[in-house]
């Protein structure tokens, strides 16, 4: 921090003090904004006045020459210039003016002004402070280029790079399009907890804490699945929530601690209902958000436009090996999934964890345009219902692929209760290794016990796809304060 800065602002905010002008007054009424006058009187002349406006803002600059000084200001929808001449101005505003530094906020009073040169400005004849900063912004491209710090501090990016803000603008659009799609499909938004006494719903490590009141462990949602099937159960046809989930796990790019996700169901549908439905919202998110269904992504053109391809797991494997994958036994596929170099625990030695691991690892990184992976080995999930071609071995599951990522993921859902607790049993050591096998939840095997209906499901990662639609490369720079490592 440069001290001489920091102290010659403080010296600013004493002499405000002892001039008896309250640096941090409580409101300042604003008439108009950047945005909307740069546009309205773009086509002013030379040297002309317009309409008067109260208008308000950061002071991104300030220069001064006597009897002129200029300051440029943003506020939240762009920058304007307040064009400062002795002869239009206050006495008062001069003298205020000097103990206005970059970094504050002031409000000002005036007419819009097209300035000799040409330069769209307000011709303030009153100026006020409105918040006084004491410590400096830093330099545009010398202090906050480091990515790690524009995360951290993430107000400090929104100030010195503007372009940021757009990307969280657009996330509010996608997920206010997307609540708009699945309302307008009879889907009623509800609520599930945070904090849980069990937690399923996928394989992921927990986040625990305590309650103090019932004296027992609690556990933030991994997952809200088991809760909305208990809605379905309770007689909802079609339920959604857009939420935070909590998974105790490393940071990539794809992955954060906390995220946010949508999982939607569907009474007397199926995974082929779910699939279209979803491509169809991204689709209509695209054209609402974007006006197109081509986003260009890191040098790449994707056309979300439905329907989108779909491929299936086994035979898409099989037909890269040259031999059908079925027939490959545990210990084969050991030997071929070590020779690629994947590292393989004891608890992941089943058939259906080692064709999925081999399929991601050799196909994942082709899987550009939008592709519906298909077919699933039950070993991935006990969640969902057997596969109406292979129900020995294979589960009517599916991923969602763009760019090389997995988006969402989907069943037609298992609602045989005998049937769900077998398949629970079978995977209830599955990620063990890792800590991320969870509990049997007996109550949710008591309520599926009562009938649930058919139905189909799809969980979306809502940060992955502002990430697709923003042209984002980390999960980080679509989320605000993303979780970072202690700083020392």
């Amino acid at each position: 921090m440069d001290n001489d800065l920091v102290k010659a602002k403080k010296d600013n905010l004493r002499k405000l003090r002892v001039l008896e002008i309250n640096p941090y007054p409580y409101k300042y009424k604003i008439s108009d904004y950047a945005n909307n006058v740069n546009k309205e009187f773009s086509k002013l002349k030379n040297e002309e006045k317009a309409k008067k406006v109260s208008m308000a803002g950061r002071v991104m600059a300030k220069r001064s020459f006597g009897a002129i000084a200029f300051l440029k200001v943003r506020d939240s929808t762009g920058e304007i210039q307040f064009f400062i001449r002795k002869d239009d101005a206050k006495k008062s505003v001069f003298d205020l003016l000097e103990l206005i530094d970059v970094g504050d906020f002031v409000g000002a009073k005036g007419c819009v002004y097209k300035t000799q040169r040409g330069q769209l400005s307000v011709l303030v004849d009153d100026l006020e402070i409105l918040s006084k900063s004491i410590l400096p912004l830093p330099e545009k491209f010398h202090g906050l280029q480091d990515i790690e710090l524009r995360q951290r501090k993430r107000y400090l990016d929104l100030i010195m790079n503007p372009e940021v803000k757009e990307i969280f603008v657009k996330r509010a659009q996608i997920i206010k399009y997307w609540k708009e799609f699945l309302e307008s499909k009879g889907f009623l938004e509800v609520d599930i907890p945070v904090l849980q006494p069990n937690y399923g719903g996928a394989n992921a490590k927990p986040f625990i804490t305590k309650s103090n009141a019932w004296k027992s462990n609690f556990y933030l949602s991994i997952s809200p699945e088991l809760y909305l099937k208990k809605l379905l159960v309770g007689g909802y046809e079609k339920v959604f929530t857009v939420c935070k989930n909590f998974r105790n796990e490393d940071v990539d790019k794809t992955h954060n601690p906390e995220f946010t996700m949508s999982e939607f169901y569907w009474a007397y549908a199926d995974l082929n209902d779910m699939i279209e439905l979803t491509e169809k919202m991204v689709e209509y998110i695209a054209k609402k958000v974007l006006g197109t269904t081509k986003i260009e992504v890191q040098g790449k053109t994707i056309d979300v436009k439905a329907p989108w391809k779909r491929i299936k797991m086994v035979d898409t494997l099989s037909k890269k090996l040259g031999k059908d994958v079925k027939k490959m036994s545990v210990e084969e596929l050991v030997v071929l999934a070590e020779k690629e170099g994947l590292e393989i625990t004891d608890d992941e030695k089943k058939w259906g964890l080692l064709v999925a691991e081999l399929f991601d690892h050799y196909f994942e990184s082709e899987l550009i345009q939008p592709t519906w992976v298909t077919e699933y080995p039950k070993e991935t999930t006990p969640l969902c219902k057997p596969s109406r071609e292979d129900p020995k071995l294979l589960i009517e599951r599916t991923e969602a692929y763009v760019n090389c990522g997995e988006i969402c993921n989907g069943y037609s859902e298992l609602n045989d209760p005998i049937l769900q607790r077998q398949f629970f049993e079978e995977q209830k050591d599955q990620g063990k290794a890792k800590g991320e096998n969870h509990p049997l939840d007996e109550d949710f095997l008591e309520s599926i016990g009562y009938g649930m209906p058919p139905a189909g499901g799809m969980g979306l990662g809502i940060d992955r796809l502002v990430m697709l639609i923003t042209n984002s490369a980390t999960i980080r720079d679509v989320i605000f304060f993303p979780q970072m490592r202690p700083e020392k």
